[in-house]
């Protein structure tokens, strides 16, 4: 077994398939061969006829927290490599476009690309404990993964520009408030509520949850294929630009970034 794959476990549970981002030691920081892992098993889950429902979540302390660069500290210093960027695109691509209900289990922090990852599945139940963070201005990027879309399709234009603009983070429970996530549950309590929505959604008539799933997602980020495309312009554009660098180096000399000089 290689280790991307080992960084991807799942269980299925009569309809219930649960994928776990398992690497805990850095977080769930994704990599692209272990995006690409989780790709694969969407995509079998996808066609499996014994799959009727998808759960989503993170092993220890933290759903994701966004691209891992193979360095200590914060996973997203250094932005995301186009490798990593181009493979959470396709699994984004995949969340949103199969008619397999996921369900994402927010069991901590979502921050960079995991935010994305997280808003791509169909409902969110998160821990108390949990929050929504998308840094990537503090180091002179842009949000990616989709987030440009998925954030405001979510939240609405203000709400999505307050994240994406200030870096603030995003709590669970504020989460609820302005409907990003189902529900917010005790972090002892998250894996029983996950079930009993699995169940829930499993005992239903799939196929046309499938089909509402599709529409709904039509009508709302039916252009999140052109948000990918300017993201990634973007993206390729400020990781050879100044802010980047005077980003990275603020962050590896922990100092305030000053993006005027």
């Amino acid at each position: 077994m290689s280790v991307a794959a080992a960084e991807v476990t799942t269980d299925q549970v009569g309809g219930v398939l649960t994928i776990q981002l398992s690497a805990p030691q850095r977080l769930n920081a994704v990599s692209a061969p272990m995006l690409d892992v989780l790709r694969t098993v969407l995509e079998e889950a996808e066609a499996s006829p014994s799959v009727r429902v998808v759960v989503l979540t993170g092993a220890g302390r933290a759903f994701c927290s966004g691209a891992h660069l193979g360095m200590e500290g914060d996973s997203e210093a250094d932005g995301p490599d186009t490798s990593t960027l181009a493979s959470a695109n396709e699994v984004v691509k995949v969340l949103t476009g199969m008619e397999t209900v996921v369900i994402c289990g927010l069991n901590g922090p979502a921050a960079g690309v995991g935010v994305s990852i997280a808003l791509a599945c169909d409902l969110v139940l998160a821990s108390e404990e949990a929050y929504f963070l998308l840094a990537f201005t503090r180091i002179g990027l842009m949000p990616d993964g989709g987030a440009t879309a998925l954030v405001a399709a979510s939240l609405g234009r203000s709400r999505a520009l307050q994240l994406a603009l200030l870096a603030d983070r995003l709590s669970a429970r504020e989460a609820e408030k302005v409907g990003l996530v189902w529900g917010v549950h005790a972090a002892n309590d998250l894996g029983s509520e996950l079930s009993v929505l699995a169940k829930r959604v499993a005992a239903g008539p799939v196929t046309a949850l499938g089909l509402t799933k599709r529409a709904i997602n039509a009508a709302t980020i039916g252009s999140l294929g052109d948000a990918l495309r300017r993201e990634w312009d973007g993206q390729l554009s400020l990781l050879v630009g100044p802010e980047f660098a005077e980003g990275v180096d603020a962050f590896l000399n922990r100092r305030p970034a000053d993006f005027g000089r």
